[in-house]
């Protein structure tokens, strides 16, 4: 299969493009095709001739984005959106990846796919605009929401908290908002498995994807401080405290409860999500 990934160079697009063996696959970073570019986008489908195309590109700084409102819609709306009406031109199927942050985490349970969506943040409404465009524009489409995404590679949790538990002896992490983390390999994986069903049958639509066992920022410092001294990487932290919310205040409000169902997926898909734990030693290792 001919398979178009953008965002080659983000967590994600890195592992797609590492276990995308088995397909020819073009990928492309921001410097190679800006998706928020149509005529660009036109350009790329018609030079590969994708049979389908994976949209891993997303303007992802959740702060920033509070400040810098117009670039983070041209990433996360404009672009779904140009990638959506070249995928319903070429007749062929689009997969995207969505967030978390499109909930307010005001539920107190598990957040299924046909919640009401409310996001509490520029970013997070720039991803529902992503969302309504995909369905808007394109004939066939799936979104996986997804939250917490960690890997060896580029931005993310684990690799701030490894830097600052070698620089500090004591951290204060947020305990009172409560996720699932989420490894880019896992996601990659489950994209491949939902891809190669949605080209059998119609099992287009929107989905959630993310690893088992709900947890905090706490909760998730604490488990990667621990592998982290189970493969002796030698930290100077020693001590890892509580804190709440406004103890810690951001520009973008973060929702207090955005943990997902994904039981729909794995029935979908006959497709077991791993634990996050595993995942971690994984990445822990790697890095």
């Amino acid at each position: 299969m001919r398979l178009l990934i953008t965002g080659a160079q983000g967590q994600l697009g890195r592992e797609m493009t590492r276990l995308g063996s088995t397909h020819v696959l073009m990928t492309v970073a921001h410097d190679q095709l800006d998706i928020s570019d149509q005529d660009a986008v036109l350009r790329c489908y018609e030079a590969f001739h994708p049979d389908a195309v994976i949209n891993a590109a997303a303007y992802t700084a959740v702060d920033r984005a509070e400040s810098d409102v117009e670039v983070a819609f041209a990433v996360n709306r404009d672009g779904p959106a140009n990638l959506a009406r070249a995928c319903r031109q070429c007749k062929i199927p689009l997969i995207h990846v969505s967030t978390d942050y499109v909930f307010d985490g005001t539920k107190t349970e598990s957040y299924v796919e046909h919640d009401p969506v409310a996001p509490p943040g520029v970013y997070g409404a720039s991803k529902l605009a992503g969302e309504v465009a995909v369905q808007q524009y394109a004939t066939r489409w799936m979104i996986l929401r997804t939250s917490w995404v960690f890997s060896a590679h580029g931005n993310n949790f684990v690799k701030t908290m490894l830097r600052l538990g070698a620089e500090r002896n004591t951290l204060g992490i947020v305990a009172d908002q409560h996720g699932c983390p989420t490894a880019a390999s896992e996601l990659a994986r489950g994209i491949y498995a939902a891809l190669d069903a949605g080209l059998k049958k119609d099992v287009w639509g929107i989905y959630h994807f993310c690893q088992p066992e709900p947890t905090t920022w706490y909760g998730f410092a604490k488990a990667i401080f621990s592998e982290a001294d189970k493969q002796d990487m030698g930290l100077k932290v020693s001590t890892v405290n509580a804190i709440t919310t406004s103890d810690y205040p951001t520009p973008a409000k973060r929702p207090a409860n955005s943990v997902m169902d994904c039981s729909k997926f794995e029935e979908t898909f006959d497709f077991k999500i791993r634990p996050w734990r595993d995942s971690l030693e994984e990445v822990v290792r790697e890095m």
